[in-house]
């Protein structure tokens, strides 16, 4: 997974969500703006995050989070029950 490069800082946050709450949006391809970070914070349980382009796919857990690079289509699938929100970088 990659990492936040260095010098962005954390500037908002989505609300928590859980497997019952997720926005469609999230569910289905979407992106960052340009030079927009994210960071998928699972709280519990587990999240699928995949990246579209390159059909990559990874377990989000409160152990691994995710990191959204700029304007890269993703979305998230939850894998049962979970807790999460998107932190906003740049």
């Amino acid at each position: 997974m990659k990492k936040l490069p260095k010098g962005v800082a954390a500037y908002s946050r989505s609300p928590v969500f859980d497997e019952t709450s997720i926005p469609d949006a999230l569910q289905n391809d979407h992106q960052t703006k340009a030079g927009v970070w994210g960071v998928i914070n699972v709280q519990s349980g587990s999240l699928l995050y995949t990246i579209a382009a390159t059909g990559e796919t990874a377990t989000l857990t409160p152990d691994e989070p995710g990191i959204i690079e700029p304007e890269a289509l993703h979305h998230v699938t939850p894998v049962g029950p979970v807790s999460f929100f998107v932190e906003f970088w740049r």
